[in-house]
């Protein structure tokens, strides 16, 4: 099967600054994680002067300020990316940038990227769905706050505008933060995936990791996950992201979990094999048997090891005759 992929989300969790964004990326090489994401944007092209805070980021930042000037001092230059980006390059784990506005989107291509990641909040933005379906690259399309329709129209836009079905993954996704429990609705996830036919994944805002653990065994091929270095810094998003030694645990039990689902074959495995001899059974004898007696219920039973005569084949070994003398617990031949 293919590998699930793990993104560890480090979104806005560097606070404005270089060198937080760099710590972030070690931490997700030390988490052993596939791709460390950062969020690309013009704030005025993507909140007006006069939107409110969602309650999360209003419970994590200043109250006083507007949601214009939270984003602004959140956002790093691109000069930053080029750093980050080469960093990510000398420390060999993928770089990703999620844009929110098309002037951001299409200068995407001054760092090579495997995706572009297209954010819950843009599945109902059609010209920048458009802009992104022309650059006809791997799509990463998360679904937070949307209905199947509108997953469906955004998927439609896409494919109407160049993007390849086999290069789509949807990702399910709960944009509360943190997100609760009941809530998630993980079998959402499967539902895009037989309704759609394309590669499901699921981005988590809920605590802990049981959840996108869960997600990988339900059939994720991509998980996205916000990484901080310190949920007790401030800012939107570190309250309900996984700091650096939870992440690390949460993508090793990740990758078990993977190994653990197998390819759905059902048969002895390589490491059982040697067991089947010693915890099966064979008929023996239950107590002396002479020639030629008749075997019943009474003289033969099944017991260990099972390299005899597997019960089986009971029916046919019961009213046949001995063919030598048996002594207790021997196994009884054809």
């Amino acid at each position: 099967m293919d590998k699930v992929e793990i993104i560890a989300e480090a979104g806005v969790n560097h606070n404005g600054s270089l060198d937080l964004a760099l710590q972030l990326v070690d931490a997700a090489v030390e988490a052993k994680v596939d791709i460390v994401k950062f969020q690309i944007a013009v704030p005025k092209l993507v909140v007006t002067h006069s939107a409110k805070k969602a309650d999360y980021q209003l419970n994590n930042t200043d109250v006083n300020e507007s949601q214009l000037e939270m984003i602004e001092q959140l956002i790093l230059k691109d000069q930053d990316f080029d750093k980050i980006s080469d960093y990510c390059k000398k420390r060999k784990i993928g770089f990703l940038l999620s844009a929110f506005d098309i002037i951001s989107f299409n200068k995407l291509s001054r760092w090579k990227q495997k995706y572009c990641k297209i954010a819950s909040g843009e599945i109902t933005n059609f010209p920048f769905l458009r802009e992104v379906a022309k650059a006809k690259k791997q799509i990463i399309l998360s679904t937070g706050m949307s209905n199947i329709f509108e997953v469906e129209n955004a998927v439609h836009e896409l494919l109407r505008y160049g993007a390849d079905r086999k290069n789509l993954t949807i990702l399910h996704c709960n944009t509360e933060y943190p997100t609760p429990f009941s809530d998630v609705n993980l079998s959402a996830m499967q539902a895009i995936k037989m309704k759609l036919g394309i590669r499901v994944g699921y981005s988590d805002h809920t605590l802990g990791s049981e959840v996108p653990i869960a997600a990988v065994a339900l059939g994720a091929k991509l998980i996205e996950k916000h990484l901080t270095l310190d949920r007790s810094l401030n800012g939107p998003d570190h309250k309900a992201s996984m700091e650096p030694e939870e992440f690390k645990i949460m993508v090793s039990s990740i990758r078990n979990i993977e190994k653990s689902i197998g390819n759905g074959i059902k048969k002895p495995s390589k490491s059982e094999i040697k067991n089947i001899n010693i915890a099966r059974k064979s008929i023996v004898a239950l107590n002396s048997i002479k020639k030629g007696e008749i075997y019943n219920d009474k003289n033969i039973c099944p017991k260990r090891p099972g390299n005899g005569i597997s019960p089986i084949h009971w029916d046919k070994v019961i009213g046949g005759k001995a063919k030598k003398d048996y002594k207790e617990d021997e196994l009884i031949e054809w």
